[in-house]
């Protein structure tokens, strides 16, 4: 079963009351809703975005009646948050948890090939009915074009190299599974970087199925979005699981002139979570409140 990180940590953030409404904008398996509507009863509601249509099913499947009753679950991307809370006419909003990481279940279990360790079709979407696939970017998109993704999503050292190899090999025949890309991988890079604490193809998956998904851009447009869709005094959490995601909450948080910052520093997991859950080690909590206008005019 998915484990939600930081849940101690978020409910202890955002702060859920009884019959506030509150949007979980990364459903994902349903653990964060669950301990939200615990706390927002006997009337308050959740607004649970997925992308994923098999994940949400599963979400669904994994809640009772009274908790089903209180909770709005739509198949669409949070890239959609401002049309998902007008479309589904949701009550004033007093909080929006964001949790940016992908679910153990995507790794072991959905055949997509998001993991190296396993040998399945190169997919990575979150969504089927997403039109790009990581199949296509190996087999069509240029050299140079490859080599950006990785450089600039994976922070891969080894980004022109491993590019260079990826359309080496296709000419003889299409790069179609994980096992053939982390073949691919390990042959275009040095002995010493096999030896490293994390395995040489991790950057180059992480950085096509955030390419795939168009993950960073899907943060920047949420943001905003997300600001707007709160009400004053609402608060807003955002768990990121990679530096770059990191930097771009950061950063909107710091220069928002309608956002106060609660944490001043990220949140992370404590150690116990850490071992229990070795997802938690790299997730990242930050949480703003959105002022009263007349203060936030003020601060300008």
């Amino acid at each position: 079963m998915h484990t939600p990180v930081l849940k101690e940590e978020v409910l202890k953030y955002l702060n859920p009351q009884p019959n506030e409404h509150i949007v979980d904008a990364t459903l994902g398996f349903g653990g964060h809703t669950k301990a939200i509507l615990e706390k927002t009863g006997p009337k308050g509601r959740v607004l649970g975005i997925e992308w994923d249509r098999e994940v949400l099913e599963a979400a669904k499947a994994g809640m009772g009646k009274e908790e089903l009753a209180r909770a709005t679950l739509v198949n669409d991307t949070y890239r959609n948050l401002e049309d998902i809370v007008k479309r589904e006419k949701f009550p004033k909003v007093s909080g929006i948890l964001l949790d940016l990481g992908m679910s153990s279940w995507h790794l072991e279990e959905s055949k997509r090939g998001f993991s190296f360790q396993k040998n399945d079709i190169l997919d990575m979407r979150y969504n089927l009915d997403h039109s790009l696939d990581a199949k296509k970017i190996l087999n069509f998109w240029s050299r140079f074009d490859i080599e950006a993704v990785l450089k600039e999503l994976g922070e891969e050292q080894f980004a022109r190299d491993i590019a260079k190899a990826i359309v080496e090999a296709r000419k003889e025949k299409p790069i179609i599974r994980t096992g053939q890309l982390v073949e691919i991988v390990e042959q275009a890079t040095p002995s010493w970087y096999h030896k490293k604490r994390i395995h040489p193809a991790t950057k180059t998956f992480q950085a096509l199925r955030m390419a795939v998904n168009s993950e960073l851009e899907n943060i920047k447009a949420v943001l905003p979005q997300a600001v707007s869709v709160l009400a004053e005094g609402g608060r807003l959490a955002v768990i990121s699981f990679h530096s770059l995601e990191d930097r771009i909450i950061k950063n909107f948080f710091r220069e928002n002139p309608e956002l106060t910052i609660i944490t001043k520093k990220p949140i992370t997991a404590s150690f116990k979570e850490q071992k229990e859950n070795p997802r938690a080690r790299s997730a990242k909590l930050r949480v703003a409140v959105k002022q009263a206008k007349s203060h936030a005019t003020e601060t300008v």
